[in-house]
């Protein structure tokens, strides 16, 4: 089998050949026109069309003043004297003839190797098989490929390869490519979604002074102007928010976050958030505007790409689910041993009943701290409020079954659920709620057990921020990471007075890996964080 550097040194050879011919191996003299990318398509779209393609005469039927079409892209395939041609449209093939191409042309085309780029002119003709193809009656050399693709690409089992040469396994598997049009269609999709609804799009600072907008660890970095330490933003809410002060009642961004964690096929370091921010609503309003929002995004994906939103392990048309923390504990330990549910040890500790009782649930987290593995005891542990508790032992015992405890009526698939009533000690940004406070009012959305998306009755009270603000600061001291900063500024521009207001946050590359079908943030990511290449 020959090594990269002689299959290199071939097509090397071939280039000069090219060059002794008169032909430059990467030139730049062909020009594109809407009208010859309309020609394009019209090509591509016929040749998947099989009843149309019956139409078509033989090549020995052609009339001498048939209409040539136009076929310019890279050679993904050469069967006899066929090229299969790709296209951001799709494949379509030529027939190549020697004879039938004018002598210099004839001259080039010996020398075509895979994925070199191509233009043929040429009538249209049915083959023997009854498929398109295009006749060549010209043909011209666009560019030289080095490099072949590489054999057998489509299901390759290095799949980290696909990852770090993603500009190959763009145009060696058509399938991937689409995933990356659907992922923009949905981003197109949110802005005309949100747009519609006099929200504004804006753009805030990826580098900040502090930390702040998610419990995350940070990416640290330096500017050297102003000998100034920074960090890459882990959320865009905190400058969001003062644009309301500002009075701008509706804002929203799509752009960059970065958050210094594990590598997983749910995290990548940087990523894609969406988040919006509305004036005078509650968290409730969210939870009903989003329900509308994911749905038409979806509808319009799936209108466009049915073959990725096919097959569906949960369904957004049935009623959303809208469970508060407290309760889907307790659902959790009712229905253990149900149905998909499993079984838990914590049904020997805990009761549903005792779940509201702040001692009992203390207890119980005290007697089940020794049976746990090492990292569900490091965070229990570092447990010291009611509220702590009852958001670990979800994180543990409810999360992972979700799928399995709200389901459709005939249990055949799972619904999206909002969890709500999140413990203030865990939400630093969240509006208490107005008759329990030592819960707030936010949701976190759940579909197919993939969370989602997190919002929330924003706080608006400058005091009390600036309280949150400091625990925050002593859950640093006990040991949390992720713990965010006092942000001083964001304090006084709560001073100034912000309307009250609910907001939303979503991961947009977890909402193209659940509604298209893909197991993996990376393949949803076009260039996805790896280790270098051991050389």
């Amino acid at each position: 089998m020959a090594t990269e550097d002689e299959l290199r040194q071939t097509r090397l050879n071939k280039a000069e050949r090219l060059k002794e011919l008169g032909v430059l191996p990467y030139p730049n003299t062909f020009r594109t026109t809407p009208e010859l990318e309309q020609k394009r398509r019209e090509v591509v779209k016929l040749a998947a069309n099989e009843e149309a393609c019956a139409k078509l005469p033989l090549e020995d039927e052609l009339a001498e003043d048939a209409a040539q079409m136009p076929l310019f892209g890279r050679v993904v395939a050469k069967r006899g004297p066929f090229l299969v041609i790709r296209t951001p449209d799709g494949d379509a093939q030529s027939l190549v003839r020697p004879d039938r191409l004018p002598e210099g042309d004839a001259a080039m085309l010996k020398l075509v190797d895979l994925a070199d780029h191509v233009l043929v002119h040429g009538p249209l003709i049915r083959t023997k098989t009854g498929a398109l193809a295009l006749s060549a009656r010209s043909y011209q050399h666009l560019g030289k490929a080095l490099l072949p693709p590489p054999a057998k690409w489509h299901g390759l089992k290095d799949v980290e390869k696909r990852y770090r040469e993603r500009y190959v396994d763009l145009f060696a598997n058509p399938a991937v490519a689409e995933v990356f049009r659907a992922r923009t269609q949905m981003i197109q999709s949110f802005r005309r979604f949100l747009d519609a609804r006099d929200f504004l799009e804006v753009e805030t600072p990826l580098l900040h002074a502090v930390r702040g907008g998610a419990a995350a660890k940070p990416f640290d970095t330096h500017h050297n102007a102003l000998d100034l330490d920074l960090i890459m933003r882990i959320a865009p809410e905190l400058y969001l928010k003062r644009l309301l002060v500002g009075g701008f009642d509706r804002v929203y961004e799509i752009g960059r976050a970065f958050r210094n964690e594990g590598i997983s096929t749910k995290h990548n370091p940087e990523f894609t958030i969406l988040e919006f921010y509305m004036a005078y609503a509650t968290y409730e309003d969210l939870m009903d505007l989003v329900v509308d929002m994911i749905r038409s995004v979806d509808g319009e994906l799936r209108a466009r790409f049915p073959e990725l939103t096919a097959e569906r392990s949960f369904d957004l048309s049935a009623e959303w689910q809208r469970v508060p923390m407290r309760q889907a504990i307790a659902d959790r330990l009712t229905r253990a041993g149900q149905g998909e549910v499993p079984t838990t040890m914590w049904s020997e500790a805990l009761s549903p009943d005792a779940v509201r009782d702040e001692a009992a649930f203390a207890a119980a987290c005290d007697a089940m701290l020794p049976k746990l593995d090492s990292a569900a005891q490091k965070q229990l542990g570092l447990c010291q409020t009611h509220g702590e508790r009852v958001f670990a032992v979800f994180e543990q015992i409810v999360e992972p079954v979700l799928t399995s405890l709200y389901r459709t009526p005939n249990g055949a698939q799972s619904v999206p659920v909002f969890v709500t009533e999140f413990p203030w000690e865990v939400s630093p940004l969240a509006r208490r709620n107005d008759d329990d406070p030592a819960f707030v009012d936010r949701f976190e959305l759940f579909i197919d057990g993939r969370e989602l998306s997190n919002a929330f009755s924003e706080l608006n009270d400058p005091d009390d921020q600036a309280t949150r603000f400091e625990a925050q600061l002593e859950n640093r001291e006990r040991g949390d990471e992720e713990a965010m900063d006092f942000d001083a500024d964001y304090i006084r521009a709560l001073s100034h007075g912000m309307p009250p207001a609910a907001g939303f946050g979503l991961g947009v590359d977890r909402m193209v890996m659940l509604l298209c079908n893909q197991p993996s943030i990376r393949d949803v990511l076009l260039f996805p964080l790896l280790r270098p290449e051991a050389e």
